[in-house]
This record gives structure tokens, sequence and C-alpha cells, in this order.
């Protein structure tokens, strides 16, 4: 260090002005703190790979969740739609293993529930019971005492029984009535009171009837609204009956299904290769590329994925890749759907494009094999993207354990040289008193007196 950057000059001796301790030391510590700066440089780098492998393996993730969508053997693309030319008469639901046809139905009537009403109550109901039977089930006694002899009273007794059936306390013009609903419609659930001796008088107010229809000229009934079984895979739900009205019901792949499934795998396909791509363009700007642009793991994936676009199978009626349902490639890497070829894919080769993506003539399917090979890439431990993130957090530990120890042992020079230069500090304040007593013995000695 020069006596310049000190602040040091012919005069500082003689004025005792000594010199600023502290940014002395701060001017030779910065000095010395290039390799630091160049760690800390490092470390900063290692964090944005990081961030951006991070990035790459979200979107990893995400292609394997929408492949998972299309290799699915009960989702998207083998899922089956009901729709029915009157909703307001049937609807309709169908899961995956209903077959696709055409059908009528005509609903006749619907099923109903039983009922029964006592006659007005005045007063306690009398001591006695009754039997209740609901369908064919056995008949349970219904005992009225002073525990329960009155309308609320009884009806919440009845509920508490679980029997199949809901006691109401109900008010008309003539007063109040205890009522009797079932729970469940149909036969099975028609109720039946019998040997009452409390006097309630009770008067059934309504028969159960099973549903009946017909289903493709078949009659049918059926004890509930909601009828399953007739049609493979598809439950109907009756809502209101109309016998003269046929009723056309359609059940086909689910279109609009496995077209979202479809170009959410685009998206997501994408979304990844263009974040690959991007680490690999050149910025003339800047002179650079992407912060991964040296990780040769990452131009592997990048190879892969455009492998994987176009993975195609044998035979299948020519439903045989990507292109060939309206998914083309394009020349940076990424996919492109052609909305109307995919729609007559769809109406016109569903079984071909199930197919395809989930197996075909024995080979494997585009989903089944673009889901395993993505399993294997996001292996937690083996995955090629976890384990460069794994490397990079090591490489971090390490150059953050390097700083630390750089940093101690500044702590130790930093003292050293405050001890330093705070002794030189003190001996240049000290300077011009030194000099007067030098001057003022120099001063006090005799004076020689001339030679002869």
């Amino acid at each position: 260090m020069s006596t310049t950057s000190l602040n040091l000059n012919s005069s500082t001796a003689t004025t005792g002005a000594g010199i600023d301790v502290t940014s002395v030391v701060a001017s030779i510590l910065a000095s010395e703190s290039a390799p630091e700066d160049q760690a800390k440089a490092s470390l900063a780098a290692l964090g944005t790979q990081q961030t951006a492998l991070s990035s790459l393996n979200v979107g990893l993730s995400a292609l394997l969740s929408s492949i998972h969508a299309l290799g699915d053997v009960t989702g998207a693309i083998t899922a089956r739609t009901a729709t029915s030319s009157r909703t307001d008469l049937v609807t309709a639901a169908a899961d995956s293993s209903a077959a696709s046809g055409q059908h009528t139905i005509i609903v006749s009537n619907l099923a109903t529930g039983s009922s029964y009403a006592s006659a007005p109550i005045v007063g306690p109901i009398g001591s006695g019971s009754f039997q209740l039977q609901v369908g064919g089930a056995a008949a349970v006694p219904i005992t009225v005492d002073n525990t329960n002899n009155t309308p609320a009273g009884l009806a919440t007794y009845i509920n508490a029984q679980n029997l199949g059936v809901t006691a109401s306390v109900v008010t008309d013009a003539n007063g109040v009535r205890l009522a009797l609903l079932s729970n469940a419609t149909g036969l099975p659930a028609d109720l039946t009171i019998s040997g009452d001796t409390t006097g309630l008088g009770f008067t059934k107010t309504a028969t159960a009837v099973n549903a009946s229809l017909t289903v493709d000229g078949v009659g049918i009934s059926s004890a509930s609204n909601t009828v399953t079984g007739v049609l493979g895979g598809v439950t109907l739900n009756l809502l209101n009956a109309s016998p003269g009205a046929p009723i056309a019901l359609s059940v086909a792949s689910d279109s609009p299904g496995a077209t979202q499934a479809v170009n959410s795998f685009v998206t997501a396909y994408n979304s990844l290769i263009t974040s690959v791509n991007q680490q690999f363009t050149y910025n003339p700007a800047s002179g650079t590329a992407g912060v991964l642009s040296g990780n040769g793991d990452l131009r592997g994936l990048q190879t892969q994925l455009l492998q994987e676009a176009t993975y195609s199978v044998p035979g299948n009626n020519g439903i045989t890749g990507l292109a060939s349902i309206g998914v083309n490639l394009n020349n940076d890497g990424t996919l492109s759907v052609d909305s109307a070829k995919l729609a007559d894919t769809l109406a016109n080769h569903a079984t071909d494009f199930q197919n395809f993506f989930q197996s075909a003539s024995g080979q494997t399917g585009f989903a089944q094999k673009l889901s395993a090979d993505l399993q294997n890439l996001t292996n937690p431990t083996q995955g090629l993207l976890n384990v460069a993130i794994a490397q990079n957090q090591n490489d971090q530990k390490s150059v953050q354990s390097s700083i630390n120890n750089f940093e101690d042992r500044l702590v130790t020079r930093r003292q050293q040289l405050t001890t330093q230069y705070s002794q030189v500090d003190a001996t240049l304040r000290a300077f011009p008193l030194l000099l007067a007593q030098i001057n003022g013995e120099l001063g006090s000695l005799p004076t020689a007196s001339p030679l002869k």
C-alpha cells in the first residue's frame, strides 16, 4: 500500500494528523476480497441455474399429468356421453363401459312412494298400538302411551325407529293429522298399517307403484326413478311420464372431453419444449444463451422430447402417430392442433384414436410410452433434472462453505490490520511531541567555545 493511499504526506508527521485506520483497513480488505467476490458471483449463477432446473422439472410433471389423462382407461378418451332428446322427461349418464348407439325410451309412469294420514287429532292420542309394514318386510308394532301420545311425540318416536318411513305433523282445514310417507319409491316401499287400536283412523292416501317404461320396445319395471342395468354402463334418470312421447337417447364418445385432453397435452408439451429451447437460444444483444446452455443432460432431454413427438404404432387403420389425428410437429419442435382433423378422427375413428394412445396391435400406445418415459425422467432420485438439481444444491453448499471460511479469515485479518495500523496511527500522532522534546534537548546543550 502506498503512502498516498494512507493519506500520508510530508506534513503528516509534523502535524500529528495520524491516519484513518478504519478506511485504511477497509481499503486493504477490499483489495484482498476478489476471491470472495468471484465465489459470490458463482453462487448467484448456481442459484439462477437452480431456478431454471426447478421450472423445467415442474414442466415435466405437468406434461406427465396431461399424458395420464390420455392414458387412463377410464379417463377422457374412453368416456361416453348420453344425450336425451327430452331432458324434461329423461336425463342420462354413461360410463366408459357403455356402448355407443341410439335408443328409444317411453316413460309410461314414474315410481311413486306410499303414504298414510290419520284422522284429525283432538287432544291426547288414545293408548294402544298399530302395525306398520314397509313392503315385504315384517310388520313393526308402534305403541302409543303417555310418553308419545301427542302428534309431535308420536312422529318423533316413529322416525327414531328408522323403518324407511318419515312421520310428520300436518295441519289442514279439519285440524292436525299425523302423516306417514315412505322414504323410497316403488312396490318395495309400499306402506301397510293394520291393527290400529289407538283411534287414529289412518287412511291410505297413496299406494306405491313402480316406474313403467320401455327401452327399445322392451318393457321395464323399476322401483326407482333412477334406472340402471337396462343399458350397460348407462344410468337413466326419469323426471316425468309421457306415455305417448318417444325419447331418443344417444350414447357416444365424449368428443369434447377427448379434445380438451389432447389440447391440454399439447399445451403442456409446448410449454416445456419452448422452455428447453430458450436455454439454447443465443441473444445477440447480450452475447449469451440461457443459463443452462452448457448442460449436456438438457440437450439430451430436448432430443428425447422431439423423439417422443414422432412415436408411431403400426397399422391401426392409419391412426399411427400424432400427425394422423391432427397434432402436427412444427419446425421449432412445438406441436399444433388441426381442430378439423382431430374432430373427424374422434367422429369416425374413435376406437383407433383410443388404441393409438393406449394400445394398438399389441404395441405400447403413445400415452403409455410417454408416461413411462416421463416417470423415469421425473424420478425423485434418478430423474435427469432431479439429479442435476441435487448436484446444483451440493455445489451451492460447497461454494457457500468456501465463502463462509473466507469471511472467517477476513475477520482475523481485519483484527490484525486494525492492530497494526492503530500502532502506526499512534506513532504518527505522537511524533510532533517527540520532535519537540528532541528539539528542546538539543537547544539546552551548551554552546561550544570557538577554537583559538
